[in-house]
């Protein structure tokens, strides 16, 4: 870890031109983390430099994921600080008061080479040269005398950085990389500032950095490169150097950098999809970064005591969805009731609206998603009117969740697994019958479904058994002895008439959650759908 005797100071710099990649929100936690294991200061700062991409829109949505992920930042956007303002654009006087002073330093050069001239000289070098090797410093030497003529008239130009010849070695210790040295002579004199008056990504960056007196730059190793043409400009300016922490690229599955064909890539996509914020930044925190070698349950306040930049790994780090979602299902398993409940409610208000639309018993060819031509079951079409009622249900019956949610705990690895897993429990005397189910299990050749299905019909219309979990299933246990039949003959065809395929949460738990009539409507409904024809 590095040391250091003054307080430790990150940023986040997100620019606000779309939504926070997970690449983004893994560099944004490790600097959180980073800044609360040394009692430092995280700072959140909008690049906001690109007027045709960066809107308050996009800014917003930023700030959300932030807010959405835990990650408090103790001075930026909507919380201030004494090193505000913290969006570049209302920084502009910053960056012309450090090119006033590298000039009274001759640090820097107007140039007035046009964009043609240059691309003359690029396609040129790349055809008689091997390669264009950067800007040939045409206007470094000019005349002072003849440069501020020509400003003053009015010509168009940009400033340059002066690379001090004969500069030895740009060397710095990277907390990652460990010792970096780039060779000055291949640097250009690098753009500062433009034809417009706005300056390039690497003069603002370091002027927002010392002025915010940022102590570490931890970022994507993406960044390595511009990091020699950076200390140039700290050095020209006479500033201290932080030190720098480059993290490795974080790839797919196949290897390639992680995008759009891997699935999901903003932080909304992650939360829209049923994760939980704890386990995702669990998760990002360890794609490049340990803290044993073997822990992988990281609670935050164990992240935020023990993170070090000393244990970040250069090695690509795998985005492995797959065990994303153990990781998020053993944060489900570990949450109370009421927390799912509030977690929970988008999804159980959708999977409330959904059982009631399903105006009526039907048999569902089931999803071959491996075969096109397979056909697919029509999905429920959920009525505004229902996701009303739904909602209005929801909020109503908190307790009644809270008990469904020990039943299908062990069952979910996200938050929106719960659609389809109960939504039969709120389609009244309707249900959903699955095809392969039917076939496989109610019209299974000697199963005698018919014949069961009317016997456990009698039984849980038989309100002389209490309506709950052990009695009903007692009850129907013992049809077992009376119809001579395995346990299993009996209870397949119960869990498909009443939950509408072969796989279920516990069953006769989430029975006497329902309501008795509806419960043996519906089997009187299957009997008569299912079985009519037979």
């Amino acid at each position: 870890m590095t040391e250091t005797t003054q307080e430790v100071r990150v940023r986040f710099a997100p620019s606000p031109t779309g939504r926070l990649h997970i690449g983004g929100a893994r560099t944004a936690i490790d600097n959180w983390a980073f800044a609360r294991s040394q009692g430092g200061k995280f700072i959140l700062r909008i690049e906001d430099t690109d007027p045709e991409r960066s809107t308050e829109e996009n800014k917003q949505v930023i700030l959300r994921a932030m807010r959405w992920l835990g990650l408090d930042w103790d001075e930026g956007p909507e919380v201030g600080g004494p090193f505000g303002p913290y969006t570049q654009m209302e920084r502009m006087g910053t960056y012309a008061q450090a090119l006033e002073t590298l000039k009274a330093k001759g640090a820097v050069y107007p140039c007035f080479c046009t964009k043609e001239e240059l691309d003359a000289k690029r396609a040129k070098a790349e055809d008689e040269e091997g390669g264009y090797s950067g800007y040939d410093g045409t206007c470094r030497g000019l005349d002072p005398a003849e440069a501020k003529r020509r400003i003053e008239a009015g010509e168009p130009h940009v400033w340059r950085l002066a690379v001090p010849e004969g500069h030895g070695p740009i060397e710095f210790d990277d907390a990652v990389y460990g010792p970096m040295s780039f060779p000055a002579d291949v640097m250009d004199d690098l753009i500062l500032v433009r034809t417009d008056g706005s300056p390039t990504y690497n003069f603002a960056v370091v002027c927002d950095d010392a002025n915010m007196a940022i102590t570490h730059v931890i970022r994507g190793d993406d960044h390595l490169s511009n990091t020699p043409r950076q200390i140039l400009i700290y050095e020209a300016l006479g500033l201290p150097v932080p030190t720098f922490a480059h993290l490795s690229m974080i790839l797919g599955p196949d290897g390639k950098k992680l995008s759009k064909r891997h699935g999901a890539t903003s932080v909304e996509e992650y939360r829209d999809r049923g994760y939980l914020p704890d386990a995702l930044v669990n998760f990002l925190a360890l794609l490049g970064w340990s803290l044993d070698g073997e822990t992988t349950i990281i609670p935050r306040d164990v992240l935020c005591s023990q993170f070090s930049l000393d244990r970040i790994t250069k090695k690509d780090a795998i985005f492995d969805e797959k065990k994303l979602d153990w990781m998020n299902g053993v944060y489900i398993r570990e949450m109370d009731a009421a927390t799912w409940y509030g977690l929970s409610r988008p999804w159980l208000v959708q999977s409330v609206a959904t059982g009631y639309c399903i105006t009526q018993t039907s048999v569902v060819p089931q999803a071959n998603p491996s075969d096109p031509n397979a056909p697919q079951p029509e999905p429920v079409e959920v009525t505004a009117e229902a996701l009303h009622r739904a909602e209005a249900f929801v909020n109503a019956n908190q307790p009644l969740f809270e008990r469904i949610f020990p039943q299908v705990q062990e069952r979910l690895n996200r938050l929106d697994e719960i659609e389809g897993k109960i939504d039969f429990m709120f389609s009244g005397a309707n249900c959903r019958l699955d095809q392969k189910s039917v076939t496989k299990v109610l019209l299974k050749e000697g199963a005698r479904a018919e014949e069961i299905l009317r016997a456990v019909r009698d039984v849980l219309a038989n309100e002389a058994i209490p309506w709950q979990c052990d009695p009903l299933q007692d009850a129907c246990k013992q049809l077992c002895e009376t119809l001579d039949v395995k346990v299993k003959m009996v209870f397949q065809p119960i869990r498909v008439a009443i939950a509408g395929n072969m796989v279920s949460p516990p069953l006769f738990e989430l029975v006497e959650l329902m309501e008795r009539d509806d419960v043996v409507a519906r089997l009187d409904n299957v009997i008569a759908t299912v079985f009519a024809a037979q």
